[in-house]
């Protein structure tokens, strides 16, 4: 049974929160709304809640954090995904070397690695840490692994990244892996609009829109993807995708273990913890019930 909420949004996508621990300090880092360090779910009670998920058809698992990679237990968290659901996680990737062929022998299908700078100083000033090397092997890792797709998620930061445009579109395109890579380039999300460093990336897009081989318009979200000569590249706008909201099927869990409808909304999360079987059941039905979409 697949789950619908009362505009019609189907829920078939998983976003597990496993942890707001993180070795880095992005100053741009919205943490997906986990606000404190708190009493973190355990593997036993995420693998209940995947269970759930698959009972509702919901095809794919995305692990984020925080850092997912800071979790001791998450081969073991990877390995308990039902079979026919696609997981994949969102990571920094500075720790990703060492444990990119154990997470995809446990059954992880790709990865999203954040990279702000291909300059270590920069690099160091955006993250608080001096690990630019760090993540480049870790890179280098999920493709050798096969966790691929890689998405490389930019968030462009006016005056202190975005001179570096053409420099990660190079590096995409002149990668010995370049057809395992897709390039983000990422605007700040909503509460950061104000922000010096905020940056409207319409020119960006228009600018794609003229140069590009091939554009494609993806399912979700009906997000472009602009095919340059060895590069693929998205633009990720929520705050003017229209269609951002009416296209979500997404849902939330918190790594605290709460439902959390919306991602932009912190008054209507539904308590699961500890919950197993028809309760947990009944709390997926009411946390989809609940979602809206978000408005300005």
């Amino acid at each position: 049974m697949i789950l619908k909420d009362t505009f019609g949004r189907q829920v078939t996508n998983l976003r597990i929160a496993l942890t707001p621990k993180c070795n880095l300090n992005c100053i741009y880092c919205h943490a997906e709304g986990e606000v404190a360090p708190k009493c973190l779910m355990s593997a036993e009670d995420i693998g209940e809640i995947m269970r759930v998920a698959n009972l509702f058809e919901m095809r794919s698992i995305k692990f984020t954090g925080g850092e997912p990679l800071m979790r001791d237990d998450l081969v073991e968290i990877v390995s308990m995904v039902p079979e026919g659901m696609e997981a994949s996680m969102t990571t920094n990737g500075t720790v990703l070397e060492d444990i990119a062929q154990d997470l995809k022998d446990a059954g992880l299908s790709r990865v999203n690695i954040s990279l702000d700078s291909l300059k270590p100083e920069r690099y160091k000033e955006i993250t608080g840490k001096d690990m630019l090397s760090d993540v480049l092997a870790g890179i280098d890792a999920a493709i050798e692994a096969g966790l691929t797709p890689v998405k490389l998620n930019v968030v462009l930061l006016k005056g202190i990244n975005d001179d570096e445009i053409p420099d990660f579109i190079h590096f995409v395109s002149n990668h010995p892996n370049h057809d395992h890579l897709i390039l983000q380039f990422i605007e700040l999300m909503d509460e950061f609009r104000n922000c010096p460093y905020h940056m409207d990336l319409t020119g960006l897009e228009e600018e794609l829109q003229r140069t590009a081989k091939t554009v494609i318009t993806r399912r979700m979200h009906h997000r472009k993807k602009y095919c340059l000569e060895g590069a693929e590249i998205e633009i990720v706008r929520p705050l003017h995708n229209t269609e951002f909201c009416a296209f979500c099927n997404r849902l939330r869990v918190t790594s605290d273990g709460f439902l959390k409808p919306c991602l932009m909304r912190h008054d209507n999360h539904i308590d699961i913890r500890g919950l197993r079987g028809k309760e947990l059941e009944d709390a997926f039905r009411a946390a989809v019930e609940a979602r809206v979409p978000y408005c300005q």
